[in-house]
């Protein structure tokens, strides 16, 4: 009698797949890193280095920034309830680090970055000119979560950089402004395409 195999089944202990078990952590990574602006245009505004961001719904356009209640910027999210993600690039990243380390209480980074704030059109934080895309969002609910309070908010409006838009198709290409991720205490720039949503499940054209 045939013995049966059964694939895709191994111990935990398995010595083809050998793990080191550390203790519970935040070890999802990469993870998108983008400077979060916020306060008000016309009076007092920071921008502020945020890692732990996210997309938490489509319809409607729903996302997340959490941030630690001793930083500068958390007393300003909450006074105006409404925050501007600016996605970040290799140009970008010297700004990214040092906007995440230095606090707004003692330095203007905007001015210190050479970063250029626009006037947004439904929020009162600032959009960054150099940044290719910027978030317009406002915040609907704020959960306590620890050492972190997650700002839950609705995304009102979306500015992308026209030197981005192909001026032929109209498609976006977000990968030429070199975008950066955050992995485990490191930038990275993102590395070549190998496929695209689908692209697992696409019937290959026949050839004639």
């Amino acid at each position: 009698m045939k013995k049966k195999h059964i694939t895709g089944r191994v111990s935990a202990d398995s010595s083809l797949f050998k793990k080191e078990v550390w203790k519970a952590g935040t070890m999802i990574y990469p993870l998108p890193v983008v400077l979060a602006t916020c306060g008000d245009f016309d009076k007092e505004f920071n921008v502020i280095t945020v890692a732990w961001t996210g997309i938490l719904s489509t319809d409607p356009p729903t996302c997340y920034i959490s941030v630690r209640p001793e930083r500068y910027s958390f007393g300003l999210l909450k006074k105006t309830m409404d925050f501007v993600i600016n996605l970040t690039t290799k140009k970008l990243a010297y700004a990214t680090d040092w906007c995440g380390v230095k606090s707004g209480r003692d330095h203007d980074k905007f001015k210190e970055m050479g970063l250029t704030p626009l006037r947004a059109l439904n929020v009162k934080a600032p959009l960054i000119a150099e940044s290719p895309v910027n978030l317009e969002c406002r915040i609907r609910e704020i959960k306590e979560l620890g050492s972190h309070y997650m700002f839950i908010a609705d995304i009102l409006q979306v500015h992308a950089s026209e030197k981005f838009i192909d001026k032929e198709t109209g498609a976006f290409n977000l990968g030429t402004s070199q975008p950066i991720c955050y992995s485990h205490g490191k930038y990275y720039t993102l590395g070549e395409r190998i496929g695209k949503f689908g692209f697992s499940v696409k019937k290959r054209k026949k050839k004639r």
